[in-house]
C-alpha cells in the first residue's frame, strides 16, 4: 500500500510538469536519462524518465513498470535501460555486471573518502588534516606518519555481493586494517580485520558483504620508533559486485585493452607496447623507445652504459673451465647506436673454475655435486667419518661459480611490480653480487631456503642453551648514495623481521647470528640504492657483494669435517654415542669425563675441559647440565657477622612493567614494555615478549626481555607489541656484589640510604647485535621495602629512562616487601610493662627501622604473677614499726641499767665518804646483781604497777635457791624469817 502511494505521487507529480511545461520543446533522447524508482516491499519498481536538465524540454516518455529489484546482468554485460534488456560491452569497454570497479587513481573515484585525524592522547597537538589517503595513477597510497588515515566508500547492495582488491603492504611499522560496517553500524569481526603483511607482491583481498548499505573503511596508522622512513601502504583494483545493476561499461584503461566484446576485464599490455584509454589492441612501440608492461606511452630509448650490462659464469665444462658472459638487464631498454653508447663487451673468455665448497666434490663432469650422508670433504673428495666420530652438518659457500640450488634472486619493484625483471644477484667466481635494477629504488633479495637445524648428537640435550645454528656471512657495500643493506631471519623484507642494517658504504666485514628457534624458514640479504622513486637510473654503480656464507647444524647440509664423539654402548648403526649427562669429551680420546661439581655443559662445544663451566654465586645447574638456576632462595652472611636467610619465590612469577611514557617526533606516544622472569626451578615459566602487529607472531623467551608497545584503538586492540627482543636467557649469578662476569650495577644508579645490601640477580644474553657484540645483559637489584605492598614496584634508572645507558646492559630497581630477608629473633625486642594488680605483661616489638619481612613472626604477649609495690611498702613499713620499737625498748633497757650503775656506784661512794680507808661491809651476803629491790624503792618516786610487780617478783625465792635480801637492818630481816617459818 505504501509502494502504490509512492508511485501514485511520483505520477501526479509528471502530470503536474507536463502541464506548466506545455510550452517548452519536445525532449530527445539525449535530453534525458532514465533511471528506477526506490523498490516497493513486493520487490517491484517503476522506470522513469530523469532530464538531464530542468525546464529544457517537455515530452519526457511515461513511467513504465521495471525489472524487478533482484535483476541483474551477467560480468561483461550492462543493462540496457532503453530496452531493459542486458547487453555485451562493447570492444575496448569492460563490466562486472552487478559491480562496479576502480582501476584508475588519479584522483579519487566518486564516492570515495578520505581524512586524517589523530588517535594519540588528546594533549598532544598533531595536524593530521593532510594525513590523507594520496592517488598515486594506478594505485592510492597511504600516509607514513604517526596520524589515522581512513579511506572509506559506501554502497548499498540490493542482494550479498563482494568487495575485492589488491594492496600491497610491506612494513610492519604501519598498523593496517580493512574492515565494513552495516546499516547498523555493526563492524566486522576484529580478527578478520587485520592485514596480513604482503610478501613480495601484491596480494588479494576478498570479504563477503551483505545486503543493505555497507560502508567500506581502509585505515592505516605508522610509527617510526627509530627515525626510519616508512613505506606505505598501496590499494588497487577495488572492485564490489551486488549493486542492482550496472547501466554503463567503463572504457579500458590507458596500457589496457579488450579485444573481445563482453569482457569483464582490461588485459595489461606487454612490455615493448602500449594502448590508449579505450583501446582493443595494444601498439608496438618505435624501435628508439620502450614501454613497459601496462604503459600508456613508449619513452626515448637511452644511451647503453656500463651499468646496462653485468657479467656471470657459466657452469664448469669437463676441462674445468668456465665461460666469463656478459648480458644486458632484461629488459633491456637502452640503445647501442645512440652516440656515446657502449657496447656489451665480448664473452666467452675462458677462466679455471673456482674449487668447489666445503661439503661438495669434483664430478668427471668438472660440476660440483654434494658428499653423501657420513661423508665430509674440503671442496674435492668426499671421505667417509671414522669410527667414532659423526658429520658437522652445515651449509658452507665461499665459492660461486653458480648459485646454490637453496639460493634465489629477485627483484621487486613495487611501483610496477608485475614487469618481468632479471635476477637481481649474480655469482662472480669469489663473490655473489647485485646487478643494476630497473630503477634504483629496486629492492635486490637474495634468499637462503633452510628446512630446519638440529643438533649433532653429542650435543642433542634438552637444554635452554643449546646453540641452535649460527649463521655467518662476509659483505660488503660500495655507494655514493643513501644505500641500504638488510639481513633478515625467519621471513622476507615485507615481514619487517629485520635482524639488522647498514646504512652507506660498508669496508668488508663478518656478520654472525645466533639462530635459537627451530622456525625460521629463510635468510634474506636486500641491498636498495635509493628510497628516492626515479625514473633515470643514476646510482646502478652502486653495490654490495657477499663472499661467504656459512651456517651450522643444518638438516639436509653437507659436512667439511667430522667430530669425535664418546665410544660406549653404540646403538646398531650408529657410529656415535654422545657423553652421559654432565661429561666432556677429553680432546682426541673420545673418553668422556665427569665435569666438576655445580658445573654445565658450555653449549657450543662439549670437547675438553673448556666445555665444564662453573656456576655462579647462589646457583645450581639443573638436571640436563646446561644451564644455572636460581631456587628463589639466598643466604647472606652480614658484616657483623649475621646470617641473612631470603626468599624470593613470591616474586618469581613473570612480571611486567612499562617504562614512561615516550614519544616520536611527530608525537605518537610509545612505551618499553618489560617482561622479568626472575628465578625459579626447572620447568619454570619464560618471559615472553611477543609481535602482534604482524601475523608471524614471533616471540622471544628468557629470563628478560623487552617489546614496544602503543597505546592505539587500531584494531580494536587497546595495545599492539612490537620489536621484541632478549636482554637474558641466562642467569649468571645472584649476590649483593655491584660487579659480576664483566656485568656491573653501579650503587649511584639507585642510590639507597639503608644499610642493607641489595641483592642483585645477574642475566646474560647468548644473541649478539652489530651495536651488541658481546650480547646483552641486565642487573636486576631486589632492594627491601617492607611498606611495598605491590609485587611489581620495578623502576628504571633515573639516567637512562629506557633501562640502558649503552643499549646493550640495562639495570632494574625491584623494591618489595617480598625482597626483604626472613625475620629472626633479631629482628625484635621485649618490653616488660610494671607489675599492676599483681600481674605483669610482656610484649614483642619489631626493630625500627624495619627490614624483614615473613620468616618468625612476633611472639604473642607474655602475662605472669608479681608482687605489687604495695604489698613490700605495707611490710615495710610494718617491719620498720616493729624494728623500732624493739629498738627503742632495748635502748631504755639499757639506759636504766646505766641509772642503777651510776646509782650503786654513788652510794658506795657515799658510803666511803664517812670511814676513810675503809670499805663498807656488806648488809647481806646473798644480794644477787639485779635484785635488789630498795634500791628501786628509794629511787622511783612513785610505785607503778612495774615496781610493784618487781617488788613481789623480789620476795620469790630465786631458782638458785637463794632468798633475795633487801637493802635494810638486818633485825628487820631476821624478823620476817622467823614470820615464814611459823607460817611453814
Amino acid at each position: 500500500m505504501q509502494g502504490g502511494r509512492t508511485h501514485l505521487s511520483h505520477l501526479l507529480l509528471w502530470l503536474l510538469l507536463a502541464q506548466t511545461s506545455a510550452d517548452l520543446p519536445m525532449c530527445k533522447e539525449s535530453d534525458y536519462h532514465f533511471e528506477y524508482t526506490e523498490c516497493d516491499v513486493l520487490g517491484s519498481r517503476w522506470r522513469v524518465a530523469v532530464p538531464n536538465k530542468a525546464d529544457i524540454c517537455t515530452g519526457l516518455p511515461d513511467p513504465v513498470k521495471g525489472t524487478q529489484c533482484t535483476f541483474s546482468c551477467s560480468e561483461g554485460e550492462y543493462l540496457n535501460m532503453q530496452s531493459q534488456q542486458c547487453q555485451k560491452c562493447a570492444a575496448g569497454t569492460y563490466s562486472l555486471g552487478t559491480g562496479v570497479a576502480f582501476d584508475e587513481w588519479d584522483s579519487l573515484p566518486s564516492g570515495f573518502v578520505t581524512h586524517g585525524m589523530n588517535t594519540n592522547d588528546r594533549d598532544v597537538h598533531t595536524d593530521c588534516s593532510n594525513s590523507t589517503w594520496t592517488p598515486k595513477g594506478d594505485y592510492v597510497s597511504s600516509n607514513t606518519d604517526e596520524c589515522t588515515a581512513t579511506l572509506s566508500y559506501a554502497v548499498s547492495l540490493k542482494k550479498p555481493g563482494t568487495v575485492s582488491f589488491e594492496y600491497f603492504y610491506p612494513d610492519g611499522s604501519i598498523y593496517f586494517e580493512f574492515f565494513v560496517q552495516n546499516d547498523q553500524c555493526q563492524s566486522t569481526d576484529s580478527e578478520n580485520r587485520w592485514m596480513k603483511i604482503s610478501e613480495s607482491n601484491w596480494s588479494q583481498y576478498k570479504v563477503e558483504l551483505s545486503s543493505g548499505n555497507n560502508v567500506l573503511y581502509w585505515r592505516t596508522t605508522a610509527y617510526s620508533l627509530q627515525g626510519s622512513a616508512v613505506k606505505p601502504v598501496m590499494l588497487r583494483n577495488i572492485a564490489i559486485s551486488g549493486v542492482a545493476y550496472t547501466s554503463e561499461c567503463f572504457h579500458c584503461k590507458p596500457g589496457t585493452h579488450s579485444a573481445k566484446p563482453g569482457s569483464a576485464r582490461c588485459t595489461p599490455c606487454p612490455a615493448q607496447t602500449y594502448s590508449n584509454k579505450g583501446a582493443t589492441v595494444c601498439h608496438q612501440c618505435e624501435e628508439d623507445k620502450y614501454a613497459e608492461a601496462g604503459s600508456g606511452s613508449c619513452k626515448p630509448r637511452p644511451a647503453c652504459t656500463n651499468s646496462d650490462y653485468f657479467y656471470t659464469h657459466t657452469p664448469c665444462d669437463s676441462e674445468g673451465k668456465t665461460q666469463l658472459m656478459y648480458k644486458w638487464n632484461e629488459p633491456k631498454i637502452c640503445s647501442e647506436t645512440v652516440e656515446g653508447a657502449v657496447k656489451l663487451p665480448a664473452s666467452g673468455e675462458k677462466q679455471t673454475c673456482p674449487p668447489c665448497n666445503p661439503g661438495f666434490f669434483v664430478t668427471n663432469s668438472s660440476t660440483c655435486e654434494p658428499c653423501d650422508e657420513g661423508f665430509y670433504s674440503n671442496g674435492t673428495a668426499c671421505t667417509k667419518c671414522p669410527v667414532g666420530t659423526e658429520p658437522v652438518v652445515d651449509f658452507e659457500y665461499k665459492w660461486w661459480n653458480i648459485m646454490p640450488n637453496n639460493m634465489k634472486s629477485s627483484i621487486f619493484r613495487r611501483e610496477f611490480s608485475d614487469s618481468e625483471h632479471s635476477t637481481a644477484w649474480e655469482v662472480a667466481g669469489e663473490y655473489v653480487y647485485t646487478t643494476p635494477g630497473d630503477q634504483d629504488s629496486d629492492y635486490l633479495m637474495l634468499t637462503l631456503s633452510v628446512p630446519g637445524y638440529r643438533l649433532p648428537q653429542s650435543m642433542a640435550t634438552d637444554s635452554e642453551r643449546s646453540e641452535l645454528s649460527r649463521i655467518t656471512f662476509v659483505f660488503e657495500t660500495m655507494c655514493t648514495a643513501d644505500c641500504k643493506f638488510y639481513f633478515l631471519a625467519g621471513y622476507n623484507q615485507w615481514n619487517n623481521d629485520v635482524v639488522e642494517e647498514w646504512k652507506g658504504s660498508n669496508r668488508k666485514q663478518s656478520y654472525s647470528y645466533l639462530i635459537q628457534r627451530n622456525s625460521s624458514t629463510s635468510f634474506t640479504w636486500t641491498f636498495q640504492r635509493t628510497e628516492d622513486f626515479n625514473v633515470e637510473r643514476k646510482y646502478s654503480a652502486d653495490v654490495a657483494k657477499i663472499y661467504s656464507i656459512h651456517i651450522t647444524n643444518v638438516i639436509g647440509g653437507v659436512a667439511s669435517q667430522c667430530r669425535r664423539c664418546a665410544l660406549s654402548s653404540a646403538k646398531a648403526g650408529s657410529t656415535c654415542v654422545p657423553c652421559p649427562t654432565g661429561h666432556y669429551m677429553v680432546s682426541g680420546t673420545g673418553v668422556c669425563k665427569s665435569c666438576p661439581p655445580n658445573t654445565f655443559i658450555k653449549a657450543d662445544h662439549a670437547v675438553g675441559e673448556a666445555a665444564c663451566v662453573q656456576c655462579g654465586p647462589n646457583t645450581e645447574r639443573n638436571k640436563a647440565h646446561t644451564a644455572c638456576l636460581s631456587d628463589c632462595a639466598l643466604d647472606v652472611q652480614t658484616t657483623g657477622g649475621a646470617l641473612l636467610h631470603y626468599d624470593f619465590s613470591p616474586l618469581a612469577n613473570v612480571t611486567g612493567f612499562h617504562s614512561s611514557p615516550r614519544f616520536t617526533n611527530k608525537g605518537l606516544r610509545y612505551f618499553h614494555r618489560f617482561n622479568l622472569g626472575l628465578c625459579g626451578k626447572e620447568g619454570r615459566v619464560p618471559a615472553t615478549c611477543v609481535d602482534n602487529v604482524t601475523e608471524s607472531g614471533r616471540e622471544v623467551k628468557g629470563y628478560v626481555c623487552q617489546s614496544t608497545v602503543v597505546p592505539s584503538d587500531i584494531r580494536s586492540q587497546s595495545v599492539v607489541s612490537s620489536q621484541p627482543f632478549l636482554i637474558g636467557d641466562s642467569l649468571i649469578g645472584v649476590t649483593t656484589d655491584t660487579t659480576l662476569s664483566s656485568i656491573s650495577s653501579p650503587k649511584w644508579m639507585f642510590p639507597s640510604a639503608s644499610g642493607l645490601l641489595d641483592v642483585i640477580f645477574y642475566y646474560k644474553s647468548s644473541e649478539t647485535t652489530q651495536a651488541c657484540k658481546q650480547g646483552r645483559s641486565a642487573a636486576i637489584r631486589l632492594r627491601c621495602n617492607p611498606t611495598v605492598t605491590a609485587k611489581d614496584l620495578i623502576t628504571l634508572p633515573s639516567n637512562c629512562s629506557e633501562g640502558t645507558c649503552d643499549g646493550c646492559t640495562f639495570h632494574f630497581l625491584w623494591e618489595s616487601q617480598h625482597a626483604c630477608p626472613l625475620c629472626t629473633k633479631n629482628h625484635y625486642r621485649e618490653i616488660v610493662s610494671a607489675c599492676i594488680q599483681g600481674i605483669q605483661r610482656t610484649t614483642y616489638v619489631w626493630q625500627q627501622p624495619l627490614q624483614c619481612y615473613g620468616g618468625e613472626s612476633l611472639p604473642a604477649q607474655k602475662v605472669s604473677a608479681c608482687v605489687t609495690l604495695d604489698f613490700w611498702l605495707k611490710f615495710g613499713v610494718s617491719t620498720g614499726t616493729i624494728a623500732a620499737v624493739l629498738l627503742i625498748s632495748i635502748s631504755c633497757y639499757f639506759w636504766k641499767k646505766t641509772r642503777k650503775l651510776q646509782y650503786k656506784y654513788s652510794k658506795l661512794m657515799m658510803n666511803s665518804g664517812d670511814k676513810e680507808c675503809e670499805l663498807p661491809t656488806a648488809d647481806s651476803c646473798a644480794i644477787m646483781e639485779g635484785e635488789d629491790a630498795e634500791d628501786d624503792i628509794m629511787y622511783l618516786t612513785k610505785k607503778s604497777f612495774f615496781t610493784k610487780k618487781m617488788k613481789s617478783f623480789s620476795r620469790e625465792r630465786t631458782s638458785d635457791g637463794f632468798d633475795s635480801v633487801p637493802l635494810k637492818s638486818s633485825s628487820s630481816h631476821q624478823q620476817r624469817e622467823e614470820e615464814d617459818s611459823d607460817d611453814a
